[in-house]
Protein backbone atom coordinates (compact mmCIF):
# COMPACT_ATOMS: atom_id res chain seq x y z
CA UNK A 1 0.00 0.00 0.00
CA UNK A 2 1.00 3.33 -0.89
CA UNK A 3 1.10 6.73 1.33
CA UNK A 4 -1.61 8.32 -0.52
CA UNK A 5 -3.90 5.67 -0.10
CA UNK A 6 -3.07 4.94 3.27
CA UNK A 7 -4.04 8.43 4.21
CA UNK A 8 -7.01 8.25 2.60
CA UNK A 9 -8.04 5.20 4.27
CA UNK A 10 -6.80 6.94 7.54
CA UNK A 11 -8.81 10.25 6.93
CA UNK A 12 -12.02 8.12 6.02
CA UNK A 13 -11.70 5.72 9.27
CA UNK A 14 -11.23 9.02 11.34
CA UNK A 15 -14.27 10.89 9.81
CA UNK A 16 -16.17 7.27 10.77
CA UNK A 17 -15.65 7.73 14.15
CA UNK A 18 -16.44 11.25 14.42
CA UNK A 19 -19.86 10.97 12.61
CA UNK A 20 -20.52 7.67 14.87
CA UNK A 21 -19.45 9.66 17.53
CA UNK A 22 -22.01 12.46 16.81
CA UNK A 23 -24.77 10.39 16.00
CA UNK A 24 -24.08 8.76 19.48
CA UNK A 25 -24.46 11.99 21.04
CA UNK A 26 -27.32 13.09 19.96
CA UNK A 27 -29.13 9.29 20.47
CA UNK A 28 -28.12 9.29 24.37
CA UNK A 29 -31.27 10.57 27.00
CA UNK A 30 -31.23 13.97 28.01
CA UNK A 31 -28.89 15.22 30.61
CA UNK A 32 -30.12 14.81 34.31
CA UNK A 33 -29.73 18.54 35.46
CA UNK A 34 -32.19 19.78 37.76
CA UNK A 35 -34.08 22.32 35.36
CA UNK A 36 -35.81 23.88 38.66
CA UNK A 37 -32.35 25.10 39.82
CA UNK A 38 -33.08 28.85 40.40
CA UNK A 39 -36.28 27.71 41.71
CA UNK A 40 -34.93 25.84 44.27
CA UNK A 41 -32.14 27.82 45.17
CA UNK A 42 -35.15 30.83 45.71
CA UNK A 43 -36.43 29.02 48.46
CA UNK A 44 -33.43 26.99 49.71
CA UNK A 45 -33.53 29.36 53.37
CA UNK A 46 -37.33 28.93 53.94
CA UNK A 47 -36.73 24.85 53.19
CA UNK A 48 -33.52 24.92 55.70
CA UNK A 49 -35.34 26.27 58.25
CA UNK A 50 -38.20 24.01 58.26
CA UNK A 51 -35.51 21.23 58.20
CA UNK A 52 -34.00 22.71 61.21
CA UNK A 53 -37.22 22.63 62.54
CA UNK A 54 -37.89 19.07 62.90
CA UNK A 55 -34.38 18.57 64.83
CA UNK A 56 -34.78 21.58 67.12
CA UNK A 57 -38.32 19.96 68.29
CA UNK A 58 -37.58 16.64 67.98
CA UNK A 59 -40.29 15.99 65.19
CA UNK A 60 -38.43 12.98 63.42
CA UNK A 61 -41.42 10.70 62.43
CA UNK A 62 -40.64 6.93 62.50
CA UNK A 63 -41.75 5.64 59.37
CA UNK A 64 -42.00 1.99 58.82
CA UNK A 65 -43.62 -0.58 56.05
CA UNK A 66 -46.09 -3.40 57.44
CA UNK A 67 -47.80 -5.07 54.73
CA UNK A 68 -48.63 -3.26 51.77
CA UNK A 69 -49.23 -0.17 54.13
CA UNK A 70 -46.61 2.69 55.50
CA UNK A 71 -47.26 3.58 58.88
CA UNK A 72 -46.01 7.25 60.36
CA UNK A 73 -46.13 7.89 63.73
CA UNK A 74 -45.64 11.60 64.58
CA UNK A 75 -45.01 13.21 68.02
CA UNK A 76 -47.89 15.88 67.90
CA UNK A 77 -50.91 16.73 65.46
CA UNK A 78 -50.65 18.04 62.30
CA UNK A 79 -51.67 19.16 59.05
CA UNK A 80 -49.86 18.67 55.81
CA UNK A 81 -48.75 16.38 52.33
CA UNK A 82 -46.40 13.62 51.63
CA UNK A 83 -45.00 13.44 48.44
CA UNK A 84 -43.41 10.31 46.65
CA UNK A 85 -40.87 10.67 44.53
CA UNK A 86 -39.41 8.06 42.32
CA UNK A 87 -35.40 8.39 41.56
CA UNK A 88 -35.49 6.46 38.27
CA UNK A 89 -38.91 7.38 36.84
CA UNK A 90 -39.98 11.07 37.90
CA UNK A 91 -44.01 9.81 36.07
CA UNK A 92 -44.74 7.61 39.19
CA UNK A 93 -43.99 10.64 41.08
CA UNK A 94 -47.34 11.04 43.53
CA UNK A 95 -48.32 12.99 46.75
CA UNK A 96 -50.94 12.57 49.36
CA UNK A 97 -52.43 14.32 52.17
CA UNK A 98 -51.07 13.62 55.89
CA UNK A 99 -54.75 12.33 57.61
CA UNK A 100 -53.12 11.06 61.19
CA UNK A 101 -56.10 9.17 63.33
CA UNK A 102 -56.54 10.01 67.58
CA UNK A 103 -53.28 8.90 68.35
CA UNK A 104 -50.93 10.73 65.45
CA UNK A 105 -50.39 7.73 63.13
CA UNK A 106 -50.77 7.98 59.20
CA UNK A 107 -51.29 4.66 57.55
CA UNK A 108 -50.52 5.07 53.12
CA UNK A 109 -51.27 2.08 51.25
CA UNK A 110 -48.45 1.63 49.00
CA UNK A 111 -49.79 -1.37 46.81
CA UNK A 112 -50.33 1.26 43.90
CA UNK A 113 -46.69 2.08 44.18
CA UNK A 114 -43.95 0.00 42.64
CA UNK A 115 -41.12 -1.76 44.40
CA UNK A 116 -37.67 -0.40 45.13
CA UNK A 117 -36.12 3.18 46.34
CA UNK A 118 -38.31 6.17 46.66
CA UNK A 119 -37.55 9.77 48.30
CA UNK A 120 -40.18 10.84 50.55
CA UNK A 121 -40.82 14.52 51.31
CA UNK A 122 -42.72 15.29 54.18
CA UNK A 123 -44.12 18.71 55.07
CA UNK A 124 -46.55 19.48 57.78
CA UNK A 125 -47.78 21.76 60.36
CA UNK A 126 -48.12 22.06 63.58
CA UNK A 127 -49.06 24.78 65.87
CA UNK A 128 -47.81 27.50 63.54
CA UNK A 129 -44.58 26.20 62.61
CA UNK A 130 -43.87 24.05 59.66
CA UNK A 131 -41.47 21.61 59.06
CA UNK A 132 -39.66 19.76 56.07
CA UNK A 133 -38.28 16.16 56.20
CA UNK A 134 -36.90 13.97 53.35
CA UNK A 135 -35.97 10.24 54.11
CA UNK A 136 -35.23 7.39 51.38
CA UNK A 137 -36.94 4.16 51.59
CA UNK A 138 -37.24 0.79 49.84
CA UNK A 139 -41.00 -0.02 49.20
CA UNK A 140 -40.80 -4.23 48.95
Amino acid sequence: MNWGKGLITGMILFMLFISAMGVRMFMVPGDDYDHQYYEKGLTFNRDYDREKQVTTDHATPVIEQVGQTLVLRFKTPLSGSIRFERPSDQLQDRSFPLRPDESNKVVLPVSNLAAGKWQLTLNWQNQGKAYLYHQEITIR
